[in-house]
C-alpha cells in the first residue's frame, strides 16, 4: 500500500537540520537566558541583512508582527484599513485588534492577490480621512503588486504595510517582500518557508523611528526596564525559536528552490488537464508557500485524494467577510464576486521541499486519473 502524502511537512525540515538545531536549543539552555538575548538580536540582524531592510523586531507571533506593525504606523480605533478577503484570518484580526474596521478590496482572478484596480475604486468611493493604511498579502508565496499598489497609497497618503508571512524569501524585480512598504510582518510558524518550533514573528521596517516604536510596543512600552512610555504589550520572539530560525534561514534559499522544482513538476504534469494552474507575475520569484489549483468539481477531487492518502487543504474555504465574526463589522458593503468564485474552486496540493518528484508523480496521476474517470 503507498504510503499517505501530508499536505505540509514542518517536520521533515527538522528532521534535515536535527543535529543543528539540536546544538542550538543546548546552546540557549546552557547560557540560562531565555528572552531578548543575543539569538534574537543575531538573529534579527541576520534576517534584516537577508530581506534587505535597515531594521527587524522580533515579536510572539506572524499576527502580532501584522498587529504591531499597524499601531507602530498609528493605526487604531476609528480607522479604516484597506485589505482583501481572501486570506487567513489573521489578517484581518490583526486590523481588529488595533480596533480599526477592515475594508474588503477584491483580488486579480489569476494570481487571488489584491488587485490594484479594485483597490483605486475603494479609495475613490471611502469617505476621506478615514483610511489609514493598506495591508497586500503576498499569498502562496507570490508577490502581490506592489508598485502599483505603493503608487496608489502614495498618491493618497496612505500607509502601506505588507503581510509577508507566506512569501519569506519571494522577490518582484529583484525586490524581496518586506521592503516595498512602509513597514512588513512576517510569520515563523512550524508550516511557513522559514518556520519555527512553534509561534514566532518579525517585524522589518527602513524607518528607524517606525522600528523603535515596534521595539517599545513589544515589551510594554518600556525604554527604561518597569517604566512604561507609551501603551505596549508582551510580544517578544523568544531566544530557543530565534536559535532554530538561525540554523534554518541560511537554507531558505535552497528550500525556496525545491518548492519551485516541485512546482514546475506539477505544471508540467498538470498542463493539459481540466484546472487551472497557479499564475506567477512578471518579474517575480515565487516561493511557493502553497501550490493551489482551481478546479470546479473541488470537494469531490479533494474526497477522492483523501481516500487515495493525499492530503490537501483548501487556503480558504470561507471569504473572511463572510465569516461569523467579521460579517457586520466590515467598512462598507464589500462587492467581492472575484473572492467568493475562487474560495469554492481552490485546492492545495502537497507541498513542501523534501516532497520529492515521486510523490509529485503520484498526485499527479491520480488528478488525471480522477479527471479522465
Amino acid at each position: 500500500m503507498a504510503k499517505n502524502i501530508p499536505q505540509t511537512n514542518p517536520k521533515a525540515g527538522y528532521l534535515a537540520r536535527k543535529e543543528k538545531i539540536d546544538a542550538a536549543i543546548a546552546r540557549v539552555l546552557d547560557s540560562g537566558w531565555y528572552i531578548l538575548g543575543s539569538e534574537v538580536t543575531g538573529f534579527e540582524r541576520e534576517f534584516a541583512a537577508y530581506v534587505g531592510t535597515a531594521h527587524a523586531v522580533g515579536v510572539g507571533s506572524g499576527t502580532d508582527a501584522l498587529w504591531l506593525a499597524l499601531r507602530a504606523c498609528g493605526v487604531g480605533a476609528g480607522d479604516s484599513v484597506l485589505t482583501v478577503s481572501h486570506t487567513a484570518v489573521a489578517t484581518v484580526a490583526a486590523i481588529g485588534l488595533c480596533g480599526a474596521v477592515p475594508v474588503f478590496v477584491d483580488v486579480d482572478p489569476s494570481t487571488f492577490t489584491m488587485d490594484p484596480a479594485r483597490l483605486r475604486e475603494a479609495i475613490e468611493k471611502f469617505p476621506v480621512g478615514r483610511l489609514k493604511a493598506v495591508v497586500p498579502v503576498h499569498l502562496y508565496g507570490l508577490p502581490a503588486d506592489m508598485p502599483a499598489i505603493r503608487e496608489i497609497a502614495d498618491r493618497h497618503g496612505i500607509r502601506v504595510i505588507e503581510d509577508c508571512a507566506q512569501s519569506h524569501g519571494a522577490a518582484l524585480g529583484g525586490k524581496k517582500t518586506g521592503t516595498f512598504g512602509d513597514i512588513a510582518a512576517f510569520s515563523f510558524y512550524p508550516t511557513k518557508n522559514l518556520g519555527a518550533l512553534g509561534d514566532g514573528g518579525i517585524v522589518v521596517t527602513g524607518d528607524a523611528e517606525l522600528a523603535d516604536r515596534v521595539r517599545l510596543l513589544r515589551e510594554y512600552g518600556w525604554r527604561e526596564r518597569y517604566v512604561s512610555g507609551i501603551p505596549g504589550t508582551n510580544s517578544r520572539l523568544d531566544e530557543l525559536q530565534a536559535a532554530v530560525l538561525r540554523v534554518k534561514l541560511p537554507h531558505l534559499d535552497e528550500d525556496n528552490e525545491s518548492r519551485r522544482r516541485l512546482a514546475g513538476l506539477y505544471d508540467a504534469l498538470l498542463g493539459g488537464a481540466e484546472l487551472t494552474l497557479p499564475r506567477g507575475r512578471p518579474g517575480a520569484d515565487h516561493v511557493y508557500h502553497q501550490y493551489v489549483i482551481r478546479i470546479r468539481e473541488r470537494d469531490k477531487l479533494k474526497t477522492h485524494l483523501r481516500e487515495k492518502g493525499i492530503g490537501t487543504l483548501i487556503h480558504y474555504p470561507v471569504p473572511v467577510h463572510r465569516q461569523p465574526a467579521y460579517v457586520v463589522t466590515t467598512g462598507s458593503k464589500p462587492l467581492l464576486s472575484r473572492t467568493e468564485e475562487i474560495a469554492g474552486e481552490i485546492l492545495s496540493l502537497p507541498m513542501y521541499p523534501e516532497l520529492g518528484e515521486e510523490n509529485v508523480r503520484r498526485v499527479c496521476a491520480e488528478i488525471a486519473g480522477w479527471i479522465g474517470r
